[in-house]
């Protein structure tokens, strides 16, 4: 189950938003993990020849970030020591680049041991954040 504001997460509340910035804590140790999803991904398939961009869900609500050390954990102790936050609804993808870089560089994840985190990388234009 994902948490937005407080409350737990269902479609319906994303509207016209792309996807989120989350935060997964471990509550056994308190180590915590910054990440974004989106809620569809985009794949390129050839059909007769010609390639297609095919959409499909992204398998968000079973997601629990791509850093290995975090995935192990989880399935070493179980989903329910585990707390998934979204903090922030997206509507472009270089608005969630950008807040998600903004999260890791306010909690300062790499300077800590407290978190999960291992790599800051992210390329943003100004064009790209959307209000």
């Amino acid at each position: 189950m994902w948490l937005y504001e407080g409350h737990e997460f269902t479609e319906n509340l994303a509207n016209d938003k792309i996807g989120f910035v989350y935060l997964i804590k471990n509550l056994k140790t308190g180590k915590s993990y910054i990440g974004k999803k989106l809620f569809v991904s985009t794949r390129t398939k050839t059909i007769k020849g010609k390639r297609k961009k095919i959409k499909t869900d992204s398998g968000w609500r079973d997601y629990w970030g791509s850093n290995a050390v975090l995935k192990e954990d989880v399935k070493m102790l179980g989903a329910e020591n585990f707390t998934r936050e979204i903090l922030h609804l997206c509507k472009s993808k270089g608005t969630a680049n950008y807040l998600e870089m903004r999260e890791q560089i306010d909690r300062r994840v790499l300077e800590s041991d407290q978190f999960y985190n291992e790599w800051i990388m992210v390329k943003v234009h100004r064009s790209h954040i959307k209000p």
